[in-house]
């Protein structure tokens, strides 16, 4: 491990670690504050998109516009690339929406490995805390630095922000507000590291729920749910995917609805055209459809959709998969 002197002060000599544009912000913050970007890792080029062309990460490409050292290695425990790391002599490795560290890359540094999560653990450890707290119907999270340990999401905390989440908040919003609020966490992180702190406050694993990646099963609408359950859960799967539906032989997307004061009693899926608005029901209620997606169409408004249907839209709406 590298050594660095016991009171020392000043910039940190910082390893940074991320892929997305969530990374960005808490890279440049870490730059602006002053520390010394010794090296920033990344995923390699991949082929993506339908003409399969090679495409560098966000990291990548802001790190090069602002003349940062870059690594891209495919095995985080490349004898070369370790060897990388050490001759930065970081002071620290901060991880930004990254892959999992091996111990003999997080353990290099003195002052330790922290990572920012987008939750208050120890709720929602994994992949995908900020979708899981939406379609849980929280209304506050926040970001977590941790230092990192051997079992993922369960290290010391380093420090905790707090924010809202608004009850039309989808989760594209919710990670555009949380990727500014978590570079301040980073740079105040580093901040607290380097005047000495090196444990962070215990996670209670009682207290713990899982964030697991999102999955096919969690895209179907199960409209026999609750109103207020199913608009959560399009919330928390809007813009990427959307909630999944059929009309007839076509699967259709939902990205979002309105929840109505007085709804309209119409049994689960069954849909009403009332002039330029759909409603849908639901198994307590009725839903108003505000943008869909027909399947092999563009997404849209549903009053432009329901200009393409004489007569309006009606029928019903069916799971993907139904019991």
């Amino acid at each position: 491990m590298i050594e660095r002197s016991e009171g020392t002060t000043g910039p940190l000599r910082v390893v940074f670690m991320g892929t997305p544009e969530f990374a960005i912000p808490s890279l440049a913050a870490t730059v602006d504050a002053g520390h010394d970007l010794r090296l920033v890792v990344t995923t390699p080029p991949r082929r993506a998109g339908r003409g399969r062309s090679v495409r560098r990460s966000p990291i990548d490409l802001f790190a090069e516009d602002r003349g940062l050292v870059v690594a891209t290695p495919e095995s985080l425990k490349d004898p070369v690339f370790l060897r990388q790391v050490v001759d930065c002599e970081p002071d620290i490795i901060c991880v930004v929406a990254f892959r999992i560290l091996p111990p003999e890359l997080y353990e290099i540094p003195k002052l330790g490995s922290f990572n920012l999560h987008g939750s208050l653990l120890p709720r929602y450890r994994g992949a995908a805390p900020i979708n899981r707290a939406i379609m849980a119907g929280d209304t506050t999270t926040g970001v977590t630095t941790f230092f990192l340990k051997r079992r993922v999401d369960t290290g010391g905390i380093i420090l905790q922000r707090t924010m809202s989440i608004g009850p039309t908040m989808n989760a594209g919003e919710l990670h555009d507000e949380m990727m500014v609020l978590g570079a301040a966490a980073v740079v105040d992180t580093l901040t607290l590291v380097g005047d000495g702190l090196t444990e962070g406050d215990p996670q209670d694993d009682s207290e713990a729920t899982p964030a697991p990646k999102i999955g096919p099963a969690d895209l179907s609408i199960d409209w026999r749910r609750p109103a207020s359950e199913i608009a959560n859960q399009v919330r928390g799967l809007s813009p990427r995917w959307g909630g999944l539906t059929m009309y007839g032989s076509e699967r259709w997307k939902i990205f979002s609805f309105r929840q109505l004061d007085e709804p309209r009693e119409l049994p689960p899926g069954e849909l009403l055209t009332v002039g330029d608005h759909l409603f849908v029901g639901t198994g307590d209620g009725t839903l108003e459809i505000i943008e869909l997606q027909r399947e092999g169409k563009r997404r849209m408004d549903a009053a432009p959709l329901l200009r393409g249907f004489s007569g309006g839209l009606a029928g019903c709406f069916t799971d993907p998969d139904p019991e």
